[in-house]
This record gives structure tokens, sequence and C-alpha cells, in this order.
């Protein structure tokens, strides 16, 4: 079952939409020069209002990371290294939320390490179910 529908109330629901493209993005889900879900179908999976939709749309075009060709859709960027910094930039908010998170509950530099190994080795490692 697709949680795509679900929202943060704190933050607009554009920005979220745009927040979880990106992610798609980032997964492969959209490949460069992929096509996105037309805004009507994007607001069926989000369950949305198509303005709403239009305006994430709006952004991504705005940002680089999708195009429109008239009469085709809307379409990721090829530009690799727009897609790069993307992820980049995407992957330092990430951290850096996560180090603010963790040294105000004040938790150092080498504790945050050795949480992050365990976590690690624990989501490698197979579950009983895959075991058995």
């Amino acid at each position: 079952m697709s949680l795509d529908h679900i929202f943060d109330e704190s933050q607009p629901i554009y920005q979220q939409i745009v927040q979880r493209i990106n992610a798609k993005i980032l997964r492969g889900e959209y490949p460069p020069g992929g096509k996105l879900p037309s805004v009507i179908e994007a607001a069926m999976i989000y369950k949305v209002n198509h303005n709403t939709v239009a305006r994430a749309y709006s952004e991504l075009i705005r940002s680089g990371i999708a195009a429109t060709q008239r009469g085709e859709g809307t379409f990721v960027t090829r530009d690799e290294a727009m897609l790069e910094r993307m992820a980049r930039e995407m992957k330092r908010a990430l951290m850096t939320d996560f180090l603010q998170s963790s040294q105000a509950l004040g938790i150092s530099v080498d504790e945050m390490i050795a949480f992050l190994k365990e976590a690690s080795d624990q989501a490698d490692a197979p579950s009983e179910r895959e075991k058995g």
C-alpha cells in the first residue's frame, strides 16, 4: 500500500510532492529524460487537487530538475550534473538535520558513528523471515 497521499501538516503539500518526486528521481524510479506522470495522474497518486501538483511541477521546472515539452508532458532533466547536485544537496540536508538532532540530544560524533554502524549492520542482516 502506497503512502504517497499522507502529508505533514507543517509544510506545504506542493513542497512535499517536490521532495517525493526528487527522491523518486534519485532512486531511479524517474530516470534522466524519463516522463513524469501527467498532472492529473499525479493528482490521483497523491490524492490532491491538480493545482497543487501543477505548482509542484512548476517548482521542479523552475529549479531545472524537469522540463515540459509541449504536447508531450513533463520530463526529468537529462543533465547528470544537475541531478548529482540535487542528490548532494538532499544528502547534505539530511545529514545536517541528523547532526543537529543528535547534538540537541547530547550525542557525540563517536556515538553517532557507532549507532550508524549498528543500524547499518542490522539493516544488512537477513531478517528471521528471510532466514526461514
